[in-house]
């Protein structure tokens, strides 16, 4: 077991509940197959009744288990609500901690901010910060309650499908600091405009600390919407903006590329900095930028921030590029940004795609879900921005892909199927040497199925290649 993080007392004291048996715990888990020896195994009700899963977390190593029934004959913490107390855990965890703490939200690159957050916190101390998009009714919770007392500066990502959801989690986090990324048309089927969209997304700011920073996009639309909803919130806030804006305290002056990697030049609170990425797009500048800007609010200097952040690259899903091997010989670039997508983060992964060397540019692309009304329209816009990307090739998914389809012009030669899983086939078959595929879509939409089968695809090619050299070799792997 690794460091304690809660006994059992202590987790009496915070929920109001009553343990069987005395147990310390060392992380806190609500799923079995990633629990580590030691967590607390937290059974909330999903699309799964985590109950069920009791006896399998105590088989795993769980030290004790938060349930509302008890199984008997194993050290359980018995509460009247599972999620209520994974909230409780989360506010004491807080009280007990002098972290700063930092949240962001937004329409696109709040999990890409905040893993470059992550990055520069851990580098200059003890950081906290959720490892998936735990952004949601039980994910900030539980990202909180995982939080050590002796962290130093944690970061929070703060999501919302429909109205009302933000500000409940911006006042459990009660962040110093807090940032939207940028608004952009998702979630429009839950709350119906972008002006909604702002609105909610401003939220994050209902439990700002007294005093505390207020960072928005200077170059967003909403940005003066957002700035007097925020000022509501917390009148004695800052305001601090990033982006390309002349007036800017995080400003964008250069963005270069080699096809690979990027190189940013920014001016940071007056500091000149540049930093290199391994990710291209020239919307990987503004997301550093937004970093660079929330990291120097936390006591971070300017140029110990941007030394840390060199060489950043994106989680998986979002936009990391990888080598993978083709049956027929060579090499293709995958661009994996499956993770999710709505008509903004579309474009500008359309965009990065124009900056990739390669033989032929592909895409395959998912439906954009959730997007309201318009979606239709969403989609058969994103025909120029195709075009501009100099695409040879596109394979598309869904029913409003249709709509695309109809639009994009007969010298894109393309692919259209109901599911995603019914596209790999016709994407083996047209990748050759060289070829750069960008995958993108809602993460409903499949896409990250097919990022996976052109990785097993590589990996089985691998295999056979190696067989081959060992037999070459005349290595008899029987002996």
């Amino acid at each position: 077991m690794s460091d304690r993080l809660w006994t059992s007392q202590e987790l009496e004291a915070a929920t109001g509940g009553a343990a069987s048996a005395p147990f310390a715990v060392s992380g806190l888990s609500i799923d079995t197959r990633s629990l580590e020896p030691g967590d607390l195994f937290v059974a909330l009700k999903d699309v799964r009744d985590g109950h069920e899963f009791v006896p399998a977390a105590f088989d795993a190593g769980a030290s004790g288990a938060l349930v509302n029934r008890a199984s008997g004959g194993r050290a359980e913490l018995v509460v009247e609500d599972v999620q209520a107390a994974i909230e409780a855990i989360g506010v004491a965890a807080r009280m007990r901690s002098a972290a700063v703490r930092t949240a962001v939200t937004g329409s696109v690159g709040k999990t890409s901010i905040k893993e470059m957050l992550a990055r520069m916190y851990r580098a200059v101390g003890a950081a906290h910060w959720p490892e998936k998009s735990f952004n949601n009714h039980w994910g900030v919770p539980l990202t909180l309650a995982r939080m050590p007392e002796a962290t130093e500066r944690a970061i929070f990502e703060i999501g919302m499908s429909t109205p009302g959801e933000i500000a409940p989690r911006s006042r459990m986090v009660r962040p110093h600091h807090a940032m939207i990324t940028r608004i952009a048309p998702a979630h429009l089927e839950g709350v119906g405009s972008i002006e909604a969209v702002a609105d909610e997304k401003s939220d994050i700011f209902a439990g700002l600390e007294a005093g505390g920073t207020i960072i928005l996009p200077a170059d967003d639309v909403f940005l003066e919407r957002m700035t007097e909803r925020a000022r509501g919130y917390c009148p004695t806030a800052s305001v601090e903006t990033f982006g390309a804006a002349r007036e800017a305290a995080a400003r964008v002056v250069d963005y270069e590329t080699d096809g690979a990697t990027s190189l940013v030049s920014l001016v940071v609170v007056g500091r000149d900095v540049k930093v290199r990425l391994n990710a291209v797009g020239a919307h990987w500048a503004v997301n550093a930028a937004a970093a660079l800007l929330m990291a120097s609010q936390t006591g971070i200097s300017i140029a110990d921030a941007a030394d840390a952040l060199n060489g950043y690259a994106p989680p998986p899903g979002r936009g990391v590029a990888e080598m993978i091997l083709l049956p027929s010989g060579g090499k293709a670039t995958l661009i994996d940004d499956a993770y999710n997508a709505n008509p903004a983060s579309m474009r500008a992964a359309l965009d990065g795609l124009t900056r990739r060397t390669g033989a032929r540019r592909i895409v395959a692309l998912g439906e954009m879900l959730e997007i309201g009304d318009g979606a239709e329209a969403a989609h058969r816009e994103l025909a120029s921005d195709i075009e501009a990307s100099g695409a040879e090739a596109a394979f598309l998914a869904g029913g409003l892909m249709q709509a695309l389809s109809e639009a994009l012009p007969s010298t894109i030669q393309q692919h259209w199927a109901v599911k995603a899983d019914d596209l790999s086939a016709d994407v083996k078959n047209t990748l050759r040497d060289g070829d750069v595929i960008l995958i993108k879509g809602s993460n409903a939409s499949g896409m990250g199925r097919l990022a996976n089968e052109l990785r097993t695809w590589s990996a089985d090619t691998q295999q056979v290649m190696d067989s081959g050299e060992e037999r070459a070799a005349g290595v008899d792997n029987d002996l």
